[in-house]
């Protein structure tokens, strides 16, 4: 999110007085869960995630333009609830790939810790549905992958700026390899 910013002139243009128009990055993240804004994140998932079925994928399916979003079906570790989240993914060797970034934050993203619990899911690629299971990318595969994901999706590699964690991969690995 760009956020004009007003500043005093210093030179250029300066008479005294005047302004010049700047622009600064703003970082957007997911709020704590049980912030205030938690509900409004959550509005906006929803409706990313009924734009994505309702087109296939054609609408609300890449971030930034660039890198595909599938939609993760999970079940909640705790709660039992089916929920359905837009995430960003990359295909590497017939798996899909995932990120636990959660935006750089200091925590994990829920649909990280219902995998563990739950890793028998759902994945929604444009149209196609594909059952597949999800495991946690070993120390030397994550090793191996990162370069591949960073590459991918430069965003993974500026957040590593924002933690000090470091962010899992999880491997979806379809049911039937043709999917």
């Amino acid at each position: 999110l760009i956020r004009p910013s007003v500043w005093p002139a210093t030179r250029g243009f300066g008479t005294p007085g005047a302004f010049d128009l700047k622009l600064r990055t703003v970082r957007l993240v997911p709020p704590r869960p049980g912030a205030r804004g938690m509900k409004f994140f959550n509005t906006l998932t929803g409706t990313q995630t009924l734009l994505y079925r309702l087109s296939g994928g054609r609408l609300a399916g890449k971030w930034k333009g660039r890198n595909p979003i599938l939609l993760l079906e999970h079940v909640g570790a705790k709660s039992g609830r089916h929920r359905t989240t837009p995430i960003v993914y990359t295909e590497h060797e017939g798996d899909l790939i995932l990120v636990a970034s959660r935006g750089g934050t200091e925590h994990r993203p829920g649909w990280f810790h219902n995998l563990r619990a739950n890793p028998q899911t759902t994945a929604q690629v444009g149209r196609r549905k594909i059952s597949v299971t999800a495991r946690l990318a070993s120390d030397d595969k994550r090793e191996r992958l990162w370069p591949m994901l960073v590459a991918a999706n430069p965003d993974y590699g500026a957040y590593e700026e924002f933690t000090d964690r470091k962010f899992p991969v999880v491997v979806l690995t379809p049911a039937d390899p043709s999917a």
